[in-house]
């Protein structure tokens, strides 16, 4: 037997707790893993929670991340006792998921755990660095380089946004973090920002074009907040966008595109394949001060995490929540 979230569908909507399984209840897949640590994304609070539609069949354990052991294997690159890592492919969505002390997965979505981080470090980083080093080597590639002018990061109190201020001063650049949490300020400096603005100037209706300001961003909000940096990105600058916080929506204009030559670099951190993981979490392991990690994150057990959800979509929780599965 083992313990795991699980998400339930009844005729009032859906319920989530901790129950006890048994191993042949789990999915199908070529590897079993003994789960370490899990996480909790804005993606999981919004299956926990049911405040989104992410969950896309009942019964569900939630989990989009996880790390451990594996116990069993079918899978070529894989045996018993070695030391995996998991972000995305739709588990905790379609799949069981991490938030359990067991899971069964198709090998395929697996990576080694990066050499030098722990599961729990690992954990600590978890998607929401992995997307935020992806943004980061979107924004190198199109050629925004330090020097070139200031980078903004919007939602910068969350995990993508912690993570890319801390990822972004590390490598150079003059980070402009962008949160509604004035009380965050010093945490936000400590990580690397050398300038903090409200919310409130990007996420109402704004013009087409303002004045340029931002040589690239990084964007995990979208709607008014996206179309606003867009509208503010200085002529051939990049905005690499991964979230959707304040909405799905873009209600914003091509003049942008068409007047400045600004480029909307979309980032998927859900299916990329495996050689763009492990080229993230090798420049993770180099570009990323793990001794921001204690300051980034904060450890629950299985049993707290339900109630977390809640507080994490309602903006109360700063940085990551890693999830001890074994307590």
């Amino acid at each position: 037997m083992f313990n795991a979230i699980v998400i339930e569908k009844h005729d009032q909507g859906q319920r989530a707790a901790v129950q006890a399984l048994d191993e042949t209840q789990l999915p199908a897949g070529n590897v079993t893993v003994d789960v370490a640590y899990s996480t909790l994304n804005y993606k999981d609070g919004l299956a926990i929670t049911g405040k989104g539609p992410v969950v896309r069949s009942f019964p569900m354990v939630p989990g989009i991340d996880l790390a451990g052991t594996v116990s069993s294997s079918e899978h070529p690159d894989f045996k018993a006792g070695d030391a995996v890592l998991l972000n995305g492919w739709g588990v905790g969505e379609g799949h069981w998921g991490g938030l359990a002390q067991k899971a069964r997965l198709n090998g395929d979505w697996l990576i080694p755990q990066p050499k030098g981080f722990t599961a729990a470090q690992a954990m600590a980083i978890g998607t929401a660095g992995y997307t935020a080093m992806l943004c980061v080597i979107a924004l190198e590639r199109h050629g925004v380089l330090p020097g070139q002018g200031e980078v903004l990061v919007t939602g910068a109190n969350g995990g993508v946004g912690s993570f890319a201020i801390a990822l972004l001063a590390k490598l150079g650049y003059q980070v402009v973090a962008s949160t509604g949490r004035t009380s965050e300020h010093d945490y936000l400096k400590r990580l690397g920002a050398s300038e903090i603005i409200d919310r409130a100037s990007l996420s109402e209706p704004g013009k087409p074009l303002g004045k340029e300001r931002w040589a690239g961003a990084v964007d995990s909000v979208g709607s008014h907040t996206l179309a606003n940096v867009c509208a503010t990105t200085r002529y051939h600058g990049a905005v690499a966008a991964c979230g959707l916080a304040q909405g799905m929506d873009f209600p914003g204009s091509v003049a942008p595109f068409i007047l400045r030559g600004v480029s909307l670099l979309g980032i998927d951190s859900v299916r990329r394949p495996r050689a763009d993981r492990v080229e993230a979490w090798d420049r993770l392991a180099r570009d990323l001060d793990r001794d921001l990690l204690a300051v980034i994150s904060h450890e629950v057990g299985l049993s707290d995490a339900v109630a977390v959800a809640d507080q994490l979509l309602a903006g109360g929780v700063r940085g990551r929540v890693v999830v001890d599965v074994n307590r």
